[in-house]
């Protein structure tokens, strides 16, 4: 989508598994550092920015907006918790775009309240995603939460698959988000291209 994020983008663990997936053609991509220190984090921000800069590749960093921000990214994401401690007004006065996770009408009223630039809702289907004590949401409420936040960009999340995508978006979603999908298959890059060949004829005309 113009001006936003791509119609799919990949969750990727680190810059190594940046560095594989962006040069296949991803349009979006999202960094999801766990546990490392301020000076590795800014240090895979700032190649990450390198890295999709070069490819024409927009990066969402999660959790590290201070990092984010030093480093001059485009995007943040942010889980509920992370928000709670986050600097709203310093995240958007430095001109970043803002993203915030979203399982129920609480945290919905929640995220729409720091006034995001898009919303994540998952997981959409059962996931493996470790860490996530949440069921599936279903496509009804894509439709639900789509009603509710108007043009704002609606990304789906959790156990999206390539045949599943048709259905997500239909529902209303305006992006699917991806993890476990490729990140377990026995050749990620090959269903990251089958990714990219399903989002070529999704992408809005």
């Amino acid at each position: 989508m113009a001006g936003g994020l791509d119609v799919f983008y990949p969750i990727v663990p680190d810059i190594g598994w940046l560095r594989r997936l962006v040069p296949l053609g991803v349009r979006t991509i999202q960094l999801r550092l766990k546990d490392a220190s301020e000076t590795e984090v800014r240090r895979q921000i700032q190649e990450s920015l390198e890295i999709c800069i070069r490819h024409g590749c927009q990066l969402i960093v999660n959790d590290y907006w201070r990092e984010a921000i030093a480093e001059g990214a485009g995007y943040i994401h942010l889980g509920q918790e992370d928000l709670a401690a986050a600097d709203i007004p310093s995240i958007k006065a430095a001109g970043i775009k803002l993203g915030i996770s979203t399982h129920d009408e609480e945290e919905l009223a929640i995220a729409l309240a720091a006034e995001p630039d898009y919303v994540p809702l998952g997981p959409i289907h059962a996931t493996k995603l470790q860490g996530l004590n949440v069921g599936p949401q279903g496509l009804d409420r894509i439709r639900t939460w789509k009603d509710r936040i108007g043009q704002m960009q609606l990304c789906a999340i959790g156990g999206i698959t390539p045949e599943r995508a048709p259905g997500v978006i239909t529902a209303g979603a305006d992006t699917v988000a991806v993890i476990t999908d490729f990140f377990t298959h026995a050749t990620p890059e090959a269903r990251v291209r089958q990714w990219l060949a399903w989002a070529d004829k999704a992408r809005p005309a």
